[in-house]
């Protein structure tokens, strides 16, 4: 089962992958049905038999990760001369795309609210860059799906983000969160932003937005108080399901929109 802790590393390092299996074989074959290999554009794990049958079923995993195939492939082999090997058998692969997940979370600060909160974002499908200038801060054990950043000065990081990340602003200070908010409001091409506070907070972050030049369309993006109002409390585990609940439906909300456009576009092109 080496391949599934494999794929399970991969995929919380966000790295695409192809899952190799051996689903039929007639004959003699190097390996028997149910054996896999897991394959990256740079690596491979596993074997399925190795010789000539390896090397083309590696090359052919490449080919359709390079491609960004996103359905199952199912190939049949000769194990004659053409492949090089003299089993004189017959198989058939079957190549299974394991992408990483499409949603990346980025959160900035590692209070007791973003303690509270990681958990739960490592049971969603999700990638979390956590942000933090204290490294007292972050705990010694992190979900698979999550990283830690220590960087002295986290607005910093926000050029190098992944385009379409979840922003999620919870520092410890407020010129800090003021600073990282206006830099991603600059980007322009994030998926959400929330940050946690108050609604005076908020009204006074519209107002220093303002003076800095931001229009009300940019201002409105900006959820604060982060969270669903429906889910209430004030302990740091309350707040942090609140939180996770709103990026659910947020990320839903968006699925469902893609899959009705999708079926549009279908039923008005066919």
């Amino acid at each position: 089962m080496n391949w599934l802790s494999t794929l399970h590393r991969l995929h919380s390092e966000g790295t695409a992958a192809m899952l190799v299996t051996v689903v039929e074989n007639r004959g003699s074959t190097p390996r028997d049905a149910g054996t896999k290999m897991v394959v990256t554009t740079d690596d491979s794990y596993e074997t399925i038999g190795g010789g000539h049958l390896e090397h083309k079923a590696i090359k052919q995993a490449r080919q359709l990760l390079n491609e960004h195939c996103s359905s199952v492939q199912l190939e049949s082999y000769a194990l004659g001369a053409s492949l090089g090997q003299c089993c004189g058998g017959a198989i058939q692969l079957l190549f299974e795309p394991i992408n990483p997940p499409a949603l990346h979370v980025v959160l900035f600060g590692a209070g007791h609210v973003a303690k509270a909160l990681i958990p739960l974002l490592g049971n969603l499908p999700c990638k979390v860059t956590w942000i933090d200038n204290r490294s007292e801060q972050f705990p010694a054990d992190l979900p698979p799906n999550a990283t830690r950043n220590l960087c002295d000065k986290p607005a910093d990081e926000v050029p190098d983000l992944p385009a379409f990340s979840y922003c999620l602003v919870m520092t410890h200070n407020h010129q800090l969160d003021q600073t990282i908010v206006e830099a991603i409001l600059k980007r322009d091409d994030y998926r959400y932003l929330g940050m946690i506070g108050s609604n005076t907070k908020r009204r006074k972050f519209e107002h220093r937005l303002r003076h800095r030049g931001f229009d009300e369309n940019s201002i409105a993006q900006l959820h604060c108080p982060v969270g669903l109002g429906e889910v209430c409390g004030k302990l740091p585990g309350e707040i942090a399901v609140s939180i996770a609940a709103e990026f659910i439906a947020h990320y839903q909300a968006a699925a469902k929109s893609n899959k009705a456009k999708t079926n549009y576009l279908t039923q008005h092109t066919a």
